[in-house]
């Protein structure tokens, strides 16, 4: 069971507003700039992510069916802004792993108490 839907609209409604501005300064955090599908309109959207050699991960607290997950993937990719630096990310791919394999250990314990066992995993463009 990952996070209710309900807590994801307060979330887009309130924290992520405060908590954008914000992610970006700090590790493990960032914000996914991304285009809408239909609208074609830009949006930030704060996210924890961990870093691979190739790229990152982003854990899906709220499924892969969120707007923005839609989004990355329709275009083929995103920005992240974390630390500092915009990074561009392509080939976005969906991972289901029940064991949390590209979790730290303690990430892995958390996100198996809420039930998230999807992935985005993005590659770094070069």
């Amino acid at each position: 069971m990952v996070l209710s839907k309900r807590i994801a609209r307060f979330n887009k409604v309130a924290t992520n507003r405060v908590l954008g501005k914000a992610a970006p300064r700090f590790r493990g955090m960032a914000t996914v700039v991304h285009q809408g599908r239909r609208s074609g309109r830009r949006y930030e959207t704060p996210v924890n992510v961990f870093e691979r050699p190739e790229g990152y991960v982003i854990a899906l607290t709220y499924g892969p069916d969120s707007d923005w997950v839609r989004n990355v993937l329709a275009a083929g990719g995103c920005e992240i802004v974390t630390r500092g630096e915009t990074i561009r990310l392509t080939d976005p791919r969906l991972v289901h792993d029940e064991s949390r394999t590209d979790m730290p250990k303690r990430v892995r314990f958390i996100l198996a108490r809420v039930g998230v066992s999807d992935f985005l995993h993005l590659r770094r463009a070069d």
